[in-house]
């Protein structure tokens, strides 16, 4: 995700700046080089030590003749991005008006002078940030370009945002943004259908990939939306669904103002007319009478004839000729952008191996899901820009 990006790591005295040691692994992890700048306050709370060793890196904690704050953030400094995490109101407040009294402001003021991309994690307890003068300020930088991860909202306190939805942000604003001012559904997923009020039927999907494609895409720039019987998520507006059905009619709710639709569901073939009460158990030859579900790329190409939809195939049978021949079938049937193929014995798995089908060509991918999520999103911003 930040494969070659340096990062520029502001850390300001909130207590959230325990977790910064946790946020410059992760950095790292997604491929990232870090180089922590620190405030006087901040290294009250955690020794600039701990962050050298996370970062593999010496701490800058004052600005000296070395003029730090120009190597990292000028024009032609060291970082890609700087992301100030935790910031407090204080510094907030400063950096809404250029003063540059400590490392970490003097390196955000410069940042925005060489259009660096910042991020902002504000953390503080709720009533400072409900504060009129720190909305303000806050309103006032975002006016520049500057992208807030915003607080969780927890026992009286604006929290420092999650791990996840800082680096995913970290990303997007580091990023080339091909996909940006797209609106893409995605949808993810099991669904599930009630079979009386305490069984249900349902499949083995995690709804890894698709979350998978639904950050890469918010990586690459779009406004995403997300279709799963899951939690919120950090990157994408969530419509929360179950059955068949609901997804179904999610999608075609919200498909009039996509851009792309991302079908990586694992979607009911088949529903069962839910009983009203709870089927006594203990029956022998209990028959469950199943019902087709519609197709949703179906009925969305229906809907939509040119919205460009990618699609997703699972088979538990045949080599990749057949994998491959099946996915053209239902590119051509449906109108596809291109086909995602794979053998069901990736679901639930943390590696994955599919075949990325077009009308003319057939890519394999094997690895991690978030890699393949990349790589979905990748070809999706392909097939959009060569509409153009």
């Amino acid at each position: 995700m930040l494969t070659g990006v340096n990062v520029v790591l502001g850390v300001s005295g909130s207590i959230a700046a325990v977790k910064t040691v946790e946020f410059a692994h992760e950095l790292r992890r997604q491929g990232a080089s870090v180089r922590a700048v620190m405030t006087d306050s901040a290294t009250g709370i955690i020794h600039p030590w701990a962050l050298e060793f996370a970062t593999d890196n010496e701490v800058v904690t004052e600005i000296t003749g070395s003029v730090e704050h120009v190597d990292l953030c000028g024009r032609s400094g060291w970082g890609d991005v700087l992301l100030l995490a935790p910031a407090t109101a204080n510094t907030v407040g400063k950096v809404a008006g250029a003063i540059d009294d400590t490392p970490v402001t003097t390196c955000v003021t410069t940042a925005l002078g060489a259009d660096v991309p910042v991020v902002v994690a504000p953390a503080m307890h709720e009533p400072m940030y409900d504060h009129p003068g720190v909305l303000d300020a806050i309103d006032r930088v975002e006016s520049w370009g500057v992208e807030f991860v915003d607080p969780r909202i927890e026992e009286g306190k604006a929290k420092i945002a999650t791990e996840e939805a800082i680096v995913a942000a970290t990303a997007r604003a580091a990023g080339d943004r091909p996909l940006a001012d797209e609106h893409v559904v995605v949808t993810a997923g099991a669904t599930t259908e009630s079979v009386d009020p305490v069984r249900t039927l349902s499949n083995r999907s995690s709804g890894r990939t698709g979350r998978a494609v639904a950050r890469a895409c918010y990586v690459r720039g779009a406004d995403v939306t997300l279709a799963h019987d899951g939690p919120d998520v950090p990157y994408a507006t969530v419509e929360r669904v179950e059955s068949a059905a609901e997804m179904t009619d999610a999608v075609r709710r919200i498909a009039g103002s996509a851009d792309a639709l991302v079908s990586a569901a694992a979607i009911s073939d088949y529903t069962v007319e839910q009983a009203p009460e709870k089927i006594k158990s203990g029956q022998e030859g209990l028959t469950l009478r199943l019902e087709p579900t519609p197709k949703l790329i179906d009925t969305v190409r229906s809907d939509h004839p040119d919205l460009p939809i990618v699609g997703f195939k699972v088979e538990t049978e045949g080599d990749d000729e057949t994998l491959i021949e099946r996915a053209r079938e239902i590119r051509e049937r449906a109108g596809l952008a291109f086909v995602v193929a794979n053998d069901a014995s990736v679901m639930g798995a943390d590696e994955t191996r599919a075949l990325l089908v077009g009308a003319d060509s057939a890519t394999e991918y094997a690895g991690d899901k978030q890699g393949l999520g990349a790589r979905v999103a990748d070809k999706l911003g392909d097939h959009l820009s060569s509409r153009d």
